[in-house]
C-alpha cells in the first residue's frame, strides 16, 4: 500500500418508520461526533425523501450543523439527488459550506436511488442518469470558474456563474456514486474525480468491483484524464464486538427492520439481501461478502479480500452505518474498528509491533545489564558511607 488508507462513514441513515426522528436526527449527529473523535477521516450524508426509513432530506443541512459540533473529520453529500436539483444551486450550496467549513465538505452526487422520491416530483428511473451526467458536466465547469449554458427538459441555464469561488484550493474532492450500472463509474472516469462503490463487496458473483474500476479507466484514458486509485472509496457495512456471539447478540436489536427495508420497501433491486430471521440475515452478510457481522479480525480480513478483489487498491473503505444494534454498541463497534483495524492499514500497527519485537529480543540481555548497573551503584554507595565512618 502506497498510502494511508481512509476510513469512514456513509449515512443514509435508516431508521425504523415510528420512532421519534427528532432524536433519531440528533442520534446521527452524535454519531459523527463520535467518528470524529475516534479519528475517522469522512462521513458522507445521504438524501432521501420517502419510504419513511432515509430520512434525511438535505444532507447540506446536517454537514452544516455537523460542522459545528466537530473538528477534524469532513463532510460529504452522501450524495445529493442531482436530478431532482438545479446544477446551479447545488455548486453554490457546497461552495458556501466550504467557506463556512473552512474547506471540510466534499460533493457526492447520484442520480436519486429512491424511485419513490422521483415519482412524487414528474421524474421516471429512466430521465435520471441522463439528467446526473447533464447536471454533473454543469457542476464541474462551474466550480472551476466557468460560465455554463445548458438547456434540456429540467433546466434552462444562461451563462450561469458562480458568484463565490470555492474556499478550498485545490478544489475539495468530488465523487460520483456507483452500484450496478456503468454511469457512476462513467461520469468518474469523464471528469477525473472520485468513486463511491456502494452495494460492490459481493464476494462471488457479479464483479461489481472489476466492473467499475474497469469503467473508470477507460473513460478517463478517453478523455485525458488520470485514474486515481486513492479517489475510490468501497461503501460496506460491518458491526463489530470484542467477540462474535456479543457482536450477533448486539444486532438482534435491528437487523430485521435494515433488512426488511431492501427486502420489501426500498424499490431499489441493485442491493438485494437474503434471510428470514436474524441467524439467517447475519449467515447471508458473513458468507456473501456484503458485510461483516463479527470481530476486529474479521473486520481486517473483509477490508483485505476486498483490496484483493479490486486488484490494486482503493484509497478509503467507507462502513455503512445501518443501526443494527443500540447507539451504546453502535458507537463501541466504530470505536473497536479505530483502535485494532485502522493501524493496519495506514501504517501505524508494524512500528510498534516490531519495537516491541526487537525489545523482547534484547530483554534478557538488557535485563542483566540493568541489574548489573543497579548492583554497581548499590556498591558505590556502600562505599562512600563506609568512607565517611
Amino acid at each position: 500500500m502506497t498510502y494511508r488508507m481512509r476510513f469512514g462513514m456513509f449515512l443514509a441513515p435508516f431508521h425504523k418508520p415510528g420512532i421519534n426522528p427528532t432524536l433519531a436526527l440528533e442520534q446521527d449527529l452524535e454519531l459523527i461526533q463520535w467518528l470524529d473523535r475516534c479519528g475517522y477521516d469522512e462521513a458522507w450524508l445521504g438524501e432521501h425523501h420517502s419510504a419513511g426509513s432515509e430520512i434525511s432530506a438535505s444532507p447540506e443541512l446536517l454537514m452544516a450543523v455537523a460542522a459545528e459540533r466537530t473538528k477534524h473529520i469532513k463532510l460529504g453529500t452522501g450524495v445529493v439527488s442531482l436530478s431532482y436539483h438545479n446544477p446551479l444551486w447545488v455548486a453554490e450550496r457546497i461552495v458556501m459550506l466550504d467557506h463556512l467549513t473552512r474547506g471540510r465538505v466534499m460533493l457526492g452526487a447520484g442520480p436519486g436511488s429512491l424511485p419513490t422520491d422521483g415519482a412524487m416530483i414528474g421524474i421516471h428511473q429512466s430521465q435520471t442518469r441522463q439528467l446526473m451526467e447533464d447536471s454533473l458536466g454543469a457542476i464541474v465547469r462551474l466550480l472551476n470558474g466557468e460560465s455554463v449554458t445548458l438547456k434540456n427538459e429540467r433546466w434552462d441555464l444562461r451563462d450561469a456563474r458562480l458568484h463565490l469561488r470555492p474556499y478550498s484550493s485545490p478544489l475539495f474532492d468530488l465523487a460520483v456514486a456507483g452500484v450496478a450500472s456503468p454511469t457512476g463509474a462513467k461520469l468518474a472516469g469523464r471528469h477525473g474525480i472520485g468513486l463511491l462503490s456502494v452495494g460492490a463487496t459481493l464476494a462471488a458473483g457479479f464483479d461489481a468491483l472489476g466492473m467499475h474500476w474497469d469503467v473508470l479507466t477507460e473513460e478517463a484514458r478517453v478523455h485525458g484524464k488520470v485514474a486515481d486509485r486513492s479517489k475510490w472509496r468501497l461503501v460496506g457495512p460491518m458491526h463489530i464486538a470484542e467477540t462474535m456471539e456479543q457482536a450477533y447478540k448486539d444486532v438482534e436489536y435491528g437487523i430485521e427492520h435494515w433488512f426488511h427495508y431492501f427486502q420489501e420497501v426500498a424499490a431499489f433491486p441493485q442491493l438485494v439481501v437474503g434471510g428470514a430471521n436474524v441467524r439467517e440475515m447475519i449467515d447471508f452478510m458473513n458468507t456473501s461478502g456484503v458485510g461483516v457481522i463479527g470481530t476486529p479480525e474479521m473486520a481486517a480480513t473483509q477490508i483485505e479480500r476486498l483490496w484483493n478483489q479490486s486488484n490494486g487498491g482503493f484509497g478509503a473503505f467507507l462502513l455503512l452505518a445501518h443501526n443494527w444494534a443500540n447507539f451504546d454498541a453502535t458507537k463501541r463497534s466504530y470505536d473497536l474498528l479505530a483502535r485494532n483495524v485502522f493501524p493496519r492499514f495506514q501504517g501505524h500497527a508494524q512500528q510498534t509491533l516490531d519495537a516491541a519485537a526487537r525489545a523482547k529480543s534484547r530483554r534478557d540481555e538488557l535485563s542483566a545489564d540493568q541489574a548489573a548497573a543497579v548492583e554497581a551503584a548499590r556498591v558505590r554507595y556502600a562505599a562512600e558511607t563506609a568512607a565517611r565512618h
